[in-house]
């Protein structure tokens, strides 16, 4: 049978043909480093579950379940406290013990990305070999959230020098740093071989911890194909196992292949766009950004760009979390975007930059391109530029452009997450406002979600959050698009793949089954 230039061209990217407990996946972009402390991002925490692993995680029904933590217990109101496994091995031989989860706590506190989520603590202390205590600012709500973040790593490992001089332990973005290309976690998958941009792969760890273990992949390779009908090509065609993202044009084609199968769920990744108010001096007033909002139809680009695969946004909490204000509606009006751009005094418009990933999440181009036409209905004359992914991280943190499209899931399941990275203001100190490239800043609104980070009472710590809402949709501090769905094309050989997944898109590998 003559080979496919498709197959041609995987097996020079993927080597040598898979073994039945072989698992080949094909993604739209890979992590940018090894290191799981270094970007907050999807491709990150994905491989930080499978190399590293976090003191407790999320299951398919956000449900907190053990992991390198088998238990814990709340002492008083501001300390919890984790009882470790014993017997863990890291990757490296080295038994994990207290010191490496104090280490790891301690690292991620200085991570620019990860510094917010665990700013509500003061510190992590050892109790013994094999327990610890994390103690509270105050009384805080959402401590196992967080700790689905905290991944352990080997102390003793990224101690010392490399051979550069250069900190073995030091956490820093796009620097290319020693944990960056080196791995010593306790996950039930090793590093096998990175290149960045092009493939990793993973290959099962004999010595891990959990014997019990009912997945039977051995090899894990990760394959980046950025072009949506590539890596569609590539599934259909028995080259891959596995694909994400599947583009909402396809998913017929995978729904309807006997051979494959779809898998879709709602998430709570809000699509937005920023409007940076330091580089367009028209964005500082209130009546243009909601002249902006108005002017954008995200239903529409719900319906004909993800044709109805998303749920249109007007707020950064999706129905269900904690901060949902179920008054906050979309609202799309064309009339009254030109009446109070004429209003501000901006009838003419004005010159705007916009930057956008053009393979980071479904369609960002596309909406790119789409919101660029809509804004010109106002007169404001869009510089679009849509890049790669690997480039765009590095142009986002300059905060440079008028008009930046970020896509955000919440780290805690809850809503004061979006405000704490999206809308607070900017702190290197804390962390808060890490993302927060709008030039916004709005001390009522930082004290709200501060004050609600430490509010036990469900209901009140709810009538924050609405309120943190309310604020945010009147300010009009982002364009809200929409919430994307995970959709995940399969081949039929997996078998369990809905109990390995959850709307986070961590996968748990090592239990996924596959058909020998």
């Amino acid at each position: 049978m003559k080979k496919t230039l498709l197959s041609l061209i995987l097996s020079a990217t993927l080597g040598a043909t898979a073994h039945a407990a072989d698992l080949t996946i094909a993604y739209s972009a890979d992590p940018v480093s090894m290191d799981p402390m270094e970007q907050l991002s999807q491709e990150t925490m994905q491989m930080a579950y499978t190399l590293f692993e976090p003191l407790v995680y999320s299951d398919q029904h956000l449900k907190t379940q053990p992991r390198l933590a088998e238990r814990w217990e709340q002492i008083d109101p501001k300390t919890m406290r984790f009882y470790l496994r014993k017997g863990v091995k890291f990757h490296s031989g080295n038994t994990m013990t207290a010191d490496d989860v104090i280490f790891s706590f301690n690292r991620e506190k200085q991570s620019v990305d990860f510094k917010a989520l665990f700013e509500p603590y003061t510190e992590m202390k050892k109790v013994d070999d094999y327990t610890v205590d994390l103690v509270m600012k105050e009384p805080y709500p959402l401590v196992l959230q967080n700790m689905t973040y905290l991944v352990v790593m080997d102390s003793q490992f990224y101690s010392g020098k490399d051979e550069n001089g250069q900190d073995k332990g030091l956490v820093e973005k796009s620097s290319n740093t020693y944990a960056s290309h080196h791995v010593s976690g306790t996950g039930p998958f090793k590093l096998q071989s990175f290149r960045p941009g092009q493939r990793s792969e993973y290959v099962r760890f004999d010595d891990y911890w959990n014997k019990a273990n009912t997945g039977n992949v051995d090899k894990i390779t990760l394959v980046v194909i950025k072009e949506n009908a590539t890596r569609l090509s590539a599934l259909l065609s028995n080259d891959v196992d596995w694909i994400y993202p599947v583009p909402p044009t396809d998913l017929d084609r995978v729904r309807d292949d006997k051979n494959h199968k779809l898998y879709s769920i709602p998430s709570d990744r809000l699509i937005a766009i920023q409007m940076n108010a330091n580089v367009v001096p028209a964005f500082k007033d209130v009546r243009v950004r909601q002249a902006v909002v108005a002017a954008v139809n995200n239903e529409g680009i719900v319906e004909k760009i993800m044709r109805g695969n998303a749920t249109a946004g007007a707020q950064f909490s999706p129905d269900g979390f904690s901060g949902h204000n179920p008054d906050l509606k979309p609202h799309y009006d064309l009339k009254k975007a030109k009446e109070l751009m004429k209003e501000a005094g901006y009838e003419k418009g004005f010159n705007v930059t916009f930057i956008s990933p053009n393979d980071r999440y479904v369609n960002d181009e596309k909406i790119a391109q789409t919101v660029s036409a809509m804004l010109s209905r106002i007169n404001i004359k869009v510089d679009l530029n849509a890049m790669p992914r690997a480039q765009y991280w590095n142009e986002f943190d300059k905060c440079a452009a008028g008009l930046q499209l970020i896509g955000w899931s919440s780290d805690t399941m809850d809503s004061a997450n979006f405000s704490e990275f999206l809308t607070m203001t900017r702190d290197e100190k804390t962390g808060y406002g890490q993302y927060n490239c709008n030039g916004y800043s709005n001390p009522k609104l930082d004290k709200l979600v501060q004050d609600a980070n430490f509010e036990t009472d469900t209901n009140k710590r709810n009538e924050m959050l609405r309120e943190v809402s309310k604020i945010e949709y009147d300010d009009a501090v982002v364009i809200p698009l929409h919430w994307e769905n995970l959709n995940w094309g399969m081949s039929n050989k997996i078998e369990n793949f809905d109990e390995v997944v959850n709307l986070k898109n961590f996968p748990l590998w090592d239990q996924l089954k596959i058909k020998e």
